[in-house]
């Protein structure tokens, strides 16, 4: 589990299930996970491990009572730990050091003062440890001592299991990333003018801003003409028609597309940021971010096949624009580490702010549910209860009154759904891999997407009157949720240098 869960709800579950068995069942979960290589790989993806730098490898582990020896060989490795010790280590141990060993993905040594256990278990350990010399146990859990203790080039720094439990299962991934060598990150100036050069968080910064002045553009078309000559010709009707159909009908698509143009500019900014502070300082989990939200995002355009055949120029001409940059964003790996590590500072501030974490993950997932379910509406029955009670009509007379008036509101509805699910994983994502203390960016990118997604929302149904409760429950949740995460985590997520 990550620091996400762990401490946040380590004190619930000490309370249902005791301390100690509590800690027990984290690390037997963990390790039960891990177990096949299968759950390695998901465990490792979710976790989004930096790479360990050449001067770290086989120097940064963990020290493990023999009693916690198997689960902590299985699942210490995925989280970061380059060798794990057992021990001390007496004749009656043996077995259950080799039964461990058996399974090691990394180097398993053995420490005992016991010459006969020494021999015991020489052949099927990577080393018996019986001096202390050139091993550091770290019984602080602050990354800074692990740094300090690992300036050494030849020192190996063992975490007691103390120091595991105080910090999280993220420690070895946190101290990872602050021993990691870093260069400046480069400006627009240091990209050139030559676009065939151009890096690929350039691109991607690229497609961030042409999603905020797409959102922003159809934004100002749906508070002006709501309709386009395009609009009128699929229909054979005008505003002026569609409002002597039903006089609320013409508010109703008004909500759809203002909706959909706040959901863009959320996106947009998005993508700034993944660009802006994850790409272009090198982070390998901006790039899978980026690319798990693009890749939903710009085939939901393919959802006119299933809303009977509409297509919005303007909508397919932003799709063919963007979408070649955000291939050229994606393309690549992204380059060396280029960010500047920050302290953890306060452990406190850094708890509230995994609270906080916790409850931007828990948004992002609910808004991924939001918007599978507005896609399936839009590809099925298009029209809710609570719709159809804001217009005071079945949807049988609106059909015979005209039969383009459903298929043209499916495809409003259903690229609303394809948008909020592409918004909703690169909040998720960003919100599970990008919270370190002093970036700031991270911060703002999740403040500024969630007031241009919940507020114009929020505002088109006061305006027009569609206020019914259920229907704007999910979006109060919400917000909710998403100003006491941001509040939670501010100190941390905006800190400054720690001097």
């Amino acid at each position: 589990m990550p620091d996400w869960t762990y401490h946040p709800l380590r004190r619930i579950t000490a309370r249902l299930l005791g301390r100690q068995r509590s800690e027990r069942a984290a690390l037997r979960l963990l390790a039960t996970l891990t177990s096949r290589r299968a759950g390695a790989r998901a465990v490792a993806a979710v976790f989004a491990h930096p790479a360990t730098p050449p001067g770290l490898a086989g120097r940064l582990g963990a020290t493990v009572p023999v009693r916690h020896a198997r689960d902590a060989v299985r699942a210490l490795p995925v989280q970061g730990a380059g060798v794990i010790e057992i021990g001390p280590v007496s004749m009656a141990d043996v077995p259950a050091v080799r039964a461990a060993a058996a399974d090691r993905r990394c180097p398993v040594w053995a420490r005992t003062t016991d010459p006969d256990v020494a021999a015991a278990l020489e052949p099927d350990v990577d080393r018996v440890v019986t001096s202390e010399a050139g091993i550091v146990r770290l019984t602080d859990p602050a990354v800074e001592a692990a740094q300090r203790a690992l300036a050494g080039r030849d020192t190996v720094v063992l975490a007691t299991p103390g120091v595991l439990v105080a910090a999280g299962p993220g420690w070895f991934q946190r101290v990872i990333e602050a021993c990691t060598p870093v260069r400046p990150a480069p400006g627009l100036r240091d990209a050139g003018r030559d676009p065939r050069r151009w890096p690929a968080w350039l691109w991607g910064l690229l497609v961030g801003v042409g999603m905020i002045g797409a959102g922003t553009g159809a934004a100002l078309i749906t508070l002006g003409p709501v309709l386009l000559w395009y609009d009128n010709d699929y229909l054979g009707m005008r505003r002026e028609q569609l409002a002597a159909l039903n006089e609320r009908l013409v508010p109703f698509l008004q909500h759809d597309r203002i909706t959909m143009a706040g959901t863009m500019i959320a996106i947009g900014i998005l993508y700034t940021g993944l660009a802006w502070g994850g790409l272009r300082q090198g982070r390998p989990w901006a790039r899978t971010a980026y690319l798990l939200s693009g890749a939903v995002g710009f085939p939901s355009i393919l959802y006119f096949l299933g809303t009977g055949g509409f297509v919005e120029p303007l909508h397919a001409a932003v799709t063919i624009v963007l979408a070649p940059m955000f291939v050229l964003a994606v393309a690549r790996r992204p380059e060396r580490p280029r960010w500047s590590p920050v302290p953890d500072g306060p452990e406190p501030e850094r708890r509230r702010a995994l609270t906080g974490q916790l409850l931007m993950i828990v948004t992002g997932i609910g808004l991924l549910i939001g918007g599978v379910v507005v896609s399936v509406v839009g590809l099925t029955d298009v029209f809710v209860t609570t719709d159809l009670g804001f217009l005071r009509t079945p949807a049988g007379p609106l059909l015979e009154a005209n039969p383009r008036l459903l298929p043209f509101v499916a495809h409003d509805r259903a690229g609303f759904g394809g948008a909020l699910i592409s918004a909703a994983l690169a909040v998720t994502t960003l919100s599970m891999w990008g919270w370190r203390r002093g970036s700031r960016w991270v911060w703002w990118t999740l403040a500024g997407s969630a007031a241009a997604g919940f507020l114009p929302a929020v505002a088109v149904h006061m305006v027009i009157g569609y206020t019914d409760v259920m229907h704007l429950a999910p979006v109060y949740v919400g917000i909710t949720l998403s100003v006491v995460a941001l509040t939670l985590s501010r100190r941390y997520l905006c800190a400054g240098p720690v001097v």
